[in-house]
């Protein structure tokens, strides 16, 4: 048996500060929390009915240990956007706004151009900060879903690349979402904590596991009160869009290939196995 020491946590939570006993020499990664930021974009309506073609869910991970330094990046990032553009940096910033210049960056009346930069440098900040990131796409279309089923199949894709990254870095997982769907949610992860199905190859449904790191329930947060979330949206909708283009008003703000900008921080290992999609983008299509 290798003998321990004791390793002081730097983790964001209180009640992980305590010495946690480490075996010398086993191999862990240096955080103790995986933090997941979780935004939508689209909905699971009905096509037929006006609802969207694709349902996508983007997330934002990072370690607890470097949440403090990449919160206080973060700040100083939408300074620099306040004092060059006017954003306050107090604004709520999601993918729609600035796409349609709407919300409170209405009275602002940027020009297409501005907000294609600012889009694309919260994705270049990413990487900046230390985080990872990676979106889920469902197409609604292909896979004749809508509703719960839509909802369910996203969240439990999304849960079973969460499920493999904790696992293998040895790593406790908690969830913050934007406030709107608790209750589905919370299903959705406590169901998570028992099994989880999926393939070889994620997705054939042969394989079985489940969450057992998964921490407590998911954290509801409104979105204006966390830059993370606004930023997992950015990156729902752009990982979207590298599946299904967008219009030509669309794509003067969020092109295509705006997905690129998140540059190292792609999650890439989501669908490294599949290569269904662009490297860190995973698409349902059945």
């Amino acid at each position: 048996m290798p003998p321990v020491t004791a390793v002081a946590s730097h983790s964001l939570f209180g009640y992980l500060r305590n010495p946690v006993m480490i075996a010398v020499g086993h191999d862990r990664h240096n955080h103790l929390v995986l933090m997941a930021y979780i935004d939508e974009t689209g909905d699971t309506g009905l096509i037929a009915k006006g609802g969207t073609n694709c349902y996508a869910l983007g997330c934002v991970l990072i370690d607890d240990s470097q949440w403090p330094e990449a919160f206080d990046k973060m700040l100083d990032f939408r300074r620099r956007l306040s004092k060059t553009y006017g954003i306050n940096q107090r604004w709520e910033l999601k993918a729609n706004y600035l796409i349609r210049g709407g919300g409170p960056l209405k009275a602002l009346a940027l020009p297409p151009g501005i907000r294609h930069l600012v889009y694309r440098g919260h994705l270049k900040m990413l990487h900046e900060i230390g985080a990872r990131a990676f979106t889920v796409v469902v197409d609604k279309e292909t896979t004749k879903l809508s509703g719960q089923e839509c909802f369910h199949m996203a969240w439990e894709t999304l849960l079973n690349r969460l499920e493999r990254t904790s696992t293998k870095e040895k790593s406790t997982l908690m969830i913050l979402h934007d406030e709107g769907e608790d209750h589905a949610v919370r299903r959705e992860f406590r169901k998570a904590r028992r099994h989880l199905t999926a393939g070889s190859a994620y997705g054939s449904g042969q394989i079985r596991s489940k969450g057992t790191l998964f921490l407590d329930d998911p954290v509801s947060r409104a979105s204006h009160n966390s830059q993370l979330i606004q930023t997992a949206d950015m990156v729902a909708y752009a990982g979207w869009r590298t599946y299904m283009p967008p219009s030509k008003k669309v794509a003067e703000v969020c092109p295509s290939d705006m997905w690129r900008h998140v540059g190292l921080a792609t999650h890439r290992v989501v669908n490294s196995v599949t290569r269904n999609g662009a490297p860190g983008v995973v698409i349902r299509k059945r």
